[in-house]
């Protein structure tokens, strides 16, 4: 296939183009400028420089393949505008033609709860509360099979925002890590290279559509995230917050979403595509592989 893929060199895109390189799909990246165009290249991949909100020369690029991914996301109030434009192009482009389009979510749309599937009623917090019905208008596209991965948090490869965030957590006197909160919520994680298997299914496995929600099934408390962090750059160990902490450092909205109690078993990637999640824990790249200092 030849693919067009936003956020190409980010975290999750990044590792998205690797996958399809090495299965020898042809990636067309979007990026915004020379520099990660030839970041790109470096990595196998063709580069278009584009302005995502330009939709006419996304609608053009994007008639020129057979797919796309998106996972470009500037993380900031901005993010929602981002997401809907290239929505608006997508569906400019696609209708009709059934080609497949995969687009990013996240988990924290379902609020406070250990055992989510793609039927579980929606919960969102204000920070994520504006993803649901851009994805929506994606899925009742007639003649565009959308995907929506709904994934939890990605970690690997000594990167990511959230794991960079347990490493950096402040320290108290006797040098332990400040856990968010008290510790004891759930986060649900997820490989980013098995995150990148999914989508490389979900474009190549024709049968796919709709919502799927991406786990490793391992939902670990924040408290042992936190000590395994700790073990990772040195610290003396992790000692529980406070909720007034968490929101006084990170601010109300990524606090809540944060403090959120969650777990996943992933069931419907699992028995219709064949994912299978591989690779080490969370806790295990902590305290044993790539973010050891």
């Amino acid at each position: 296939m030849k693919v067009a893929v936003t956020g190409a060199t980010g975290f999750v895109g990044s590792h998205v183009l690797s996958e399809l390189v090495g299965h020898d799909h042809e990636v067309i990246a979007l990026v915004p400028g020379d520099s990660q165009a030839i970041n790109v290249a470096g990595q196998g991949a063709k580069a278009a420089v584009v302005y995502l909100y330009d939709r006419a020369m996304v609608v053009n690029l994007l008639r020129q393949v057979d797919g796309s991914v998106h996972t470009a996301s500037p993380g900031d109030a901005t993010s929602a505008d981002l997401d809907a434009a290239m929505a608006d192009a997508v569906i400019e482009a696609f209708s009709g033609t059934g080609k497949a389009h995969v687009h990013i979510s996240g988990l924290w749309v379902y609020g406070n709860n250990l055992s989510i599937t793609e039927d579980s009623p929606l919960d969102p917090p204000p920070m994520v509360a504006w993803k649901r019905p851009i994805e929506e208008r994606l899925l009742n596209t007639v003649g565009l099979r959308a995907v929506i991965p709904v994934s939890s948090t990605a970690y690997g490869d000594g990167a990511g925002g959230i794991p960079g965030l347990l490493l950096g957590s402040p320290r108290d006197d006797g040098g332990n890590l400040v856990m968010l909160g008290d510790g004891r919520q759930h986060w649900s994680t997820v490989h980013v290279a098995d995150l990148a298997d999914f989508f490389r299914r979900a474009l190549e496995q024709e049968t796919a559509h709709g919502y799927y929600v991406i786990g490793n099934g391992l939902s670990s408390t924040v408290a042992d995230l936190t000590e395994a962090a700790a073990e990772a750059v040195g610290a003396s160990g992790a000692v529980p917050g406070s909720e007034e902490e968490a929101r006084g450092r990170l601010g109300g909205y990524f606090a809540e979403v944060l403090l959120l109690d969650q777990g996943t078993s992933a069931t419907r990637a699992r028995s219709e595509l064949g994912w299978r999640p591989a690779r080490p824990s969370l806790v295990e790249e902590f305290r044993y592989g790539s973010y050891r200092r």
